[in-house]
């Protein structure tokens, strides 16, 4: 075991830590995809879980009723009267709840399981029921995501004291051995395995100030890490919490939450000069310190400073290589996320049931029999007798359908003058780009030209990257500026894409400068005036938009134009097809 990598000897550890506690842990995110170093893993909580605590199982896009409970419908019916029923949150009370490929989960789900978490309890009212059910659980969140856009539900991770990343760890790794490693965590060591001296100074206040300097705004990372802390000196049989516990919860909770590099302390040669030209002597050595030790040794690494290299440490790689470049990076969109939501009677993703008519919708029968079976005993008695099952129409449920439209991106570009030939192939690039992803996407890019006394629908909305390559190809370039006419046949093909049931967003490329008015004259203050106008109908319309200011420095006119369209305004006078893509693609999500 001594050869396995670091990050599987703390995924051990973590195991066993909420395994001990895991309401008080909270849980873990679990960074890796189905596979032997997964299921190890998993073995090994299963192994530390004390026995009559349960370990379920929540799998992906499970039904509100069986996450949280609700009426049994089968003994509802045979008893004729309302039977409750516990959900998975209940079952789970006292142990753990391992919910997979949480990377997709839902947001309702996600705020059923933050609330458990918070308070302990589920308030279960539905179905003609009201209680209350105890939900001590500590949750498991499997995310199996590959990219940087795919990943477990923010709020439950914050909930969560630990995370782990098993991707990188090898199976050979995993084999068990006969005896575990001493990792201060054994209840029959009476002292942790790195020294029991305790810090001398408050747990709470050490790990606040640690937090602090690593830059995380949560309230719950320092209070996860405390609890954290008092369960390693429990474990280790001790009542307080010693430095060791501190930095070792410093470490698992608080590394990987970081945003921001800790300052470290003063170089030796920096320490030198200041008190060359400060301090007049050096002070003693502190009391219970060695004759012969060195003072700068032993006053150098204050407790806090300890706590906090040690977090450090635990800071992960990537993570360290993000901050150093001083801040994250643009957020790339999901696949066939940048729809917006549209209800559908027929088709999509089922979000529960709702009394209506099954003639205008698709009829849920269990909703329909879970609305009716309460009342079966009262309709029974009113209506004389009878076995037969009794619904009425205010019973009748349909189901509720959610779906993301379809996105089509308009490109409105200026294509006049010899400065705008050069953005005009940078365009091109873009939309190119963003078409090799429009499969994945599932959106459509269209393409807009304005010049001359006029605009041209170049190309309209499709996904072929063929059409749009020829499209593209026989673009002209040159003349005046009809910025108003740009504006309003970008605004007439984005209402057209609304009215098809989709959702347009159009993205303009100009300098705002416009020279041609509607009428087609030429004249820069008449053009100015018509462009405004232009632009306040386009944001009455109420279309997403991004304005992207080609000049070679940022003008203000192209400014007031962003403000006058209510678009987002984005000056990139020296960005490339991919800067240019990846821009709009995060100003879209």
């Amino acid at each position: 075991m001594s050869e396995a990598p670091a990050t599987w000897t703390d995924a051990l550890r973590i195991a066993r830590l909420i395994a001990a506690d895991p309401h008080g842990c909270g849980g873990v995110v679990v960074r890796a995809g189905a596979g032997p170093v997964r299921d190890r893993w998993l073995d090994a909580v299963r192994e530390n879980l004390s026995s009559g605590k349960p370990l379920r199982r929540m799998p992906a896009g499970i039904a509100e009723d069986r996450l949280v409970g609700g009426l049994d419908l089968a003994a509802t019916l045979s008893a004729g009267r309302p039977v409750a029923q516990a959900g998975l949150l209940a079952e789970a009370d006292g142990g753990l709840l391992v919910a997979a490929m949480a990377e997709r989960m839902g947001q309702g789900t996600a705020g059923h399981l933050a609330a458990a978490l918070d308070t302990g309890r589920l308030r279960v009212e539905r179905d003609g029921l009201a209680e209350t059910r105890p939900a001590r659980f500590g949750l498991i969140l499997l995310d199996e995501g590959i990219g940087e856009d795919e990943a477990a539900p923010a709020a439950l991770a914050d909930r969560l004291a630990f995370h782990l990343d098993l991707t990188s760890v090898p199976p050979s790794a995993t084999r068990p051995v006969l005896r575990p490693p001493s990792d201060g965590l054994s209840p029959e060591s009476e002292t942790p395995s790195d020294g029991g001296a305790r810090s001398g100074h408050d747990p709470v206040a050490d790990l606040s100030e640690v937090a602090a300097r690593l830059g995380i705004a949560s309230l719950r990372a320092p209070l996860l890490a405390l609890r954290v802390a008092r369960l390693l000196a429990r474990l280790d049989g001790r009542a307080e919490i010693a430095e060791a516990d501190a930095r070792e919860a410093a470490r698992l909770v608080l590394g990987h939450r970081a945003t921001r590099l800790p300052e470290r302390e003063p170089a030796p040669e920096e320490e030198e000069r200041e008190r060359a030209e400060g301090a007049p002597e050096t002070p003693p050595p502190p009391d219970g310190a060695a004759p012969g030790s060195d003072p700068e040794e032993s006053t150098a690494s204050t407790p806090d400073d300890r706590i906090v290299e040690a977090a450090r440490a635990a800071i992960p790689a990537g993570l360290l290589a993000m901050l150093m470049r001083d801040g994250p990076r643009l957020r790339v969109p999901r696949a066939g996320k940048a729809g917006a939501k549209a209800v559908s009677p027929r088709s999509g993703r089922p979000m529960g049931a709702r009394p209506g008519d099954p003639r205008r919708g698709r009829l849920d029968l269990i909703a329909t029999l879970r609305a009716a079976a309460p009342w079966q005993g009262i309709r029974r008695r009113a209506e004389g007798g009878g076995t037969c099952l009794m619904i009425r129409p205010d019973d009748i449920r349909i189901t509720r359908f959610r779906q993301r439209t379809e996105t089509t991106t308009i490109f409105t570009v200026d294509a006049s003058g010899s400065s705008a030939l050069e953005r005009l192939a940078e365009a091109k690039g873009a939309v190119e780009l963003l078409l090799a992803e429009a499969y994945t996407r599932r959106d459509k890019v269209a393409l807009v030209a304005f010049r001359g006394a006029g605009a041209e629908l170049v190309l309209a909305p499709t996904r072929s990257l063929v059409r749009s390559r020829r499209g593209l190809a026989a673009l002209p370039g040159g003349g005046g500026t009809p910025l108003a006419a740009g504006i309003d046949a970008a605004g007439a093909v984005a209402l057209g894409v609304r009215r098809g049931g989709g959702t347009p967003v159009v993205v303009m490329l100009t300098d705002g400068r416009a020279n041609v008015a509607r009428s087609g004259i030429a004249g820069r203050e008449r053009a100015a005036e018509d462009s405004l106008k232009a632009a306040r109908l386009f944001r009455e319309a109420d279309f997403r938009a991004i304005l992207i200011d080609t000049a070679q420095r940022p003008q203000d006119s192209a400014r007031r134009l962003a403000d006058a369209m209510g678009a987002r305004y984005l000056p990139l006078p020296h960005a490339d097809a991919g800067v240019m893509s990846a821009a709009i693609r995060s100003a879209t999500e």
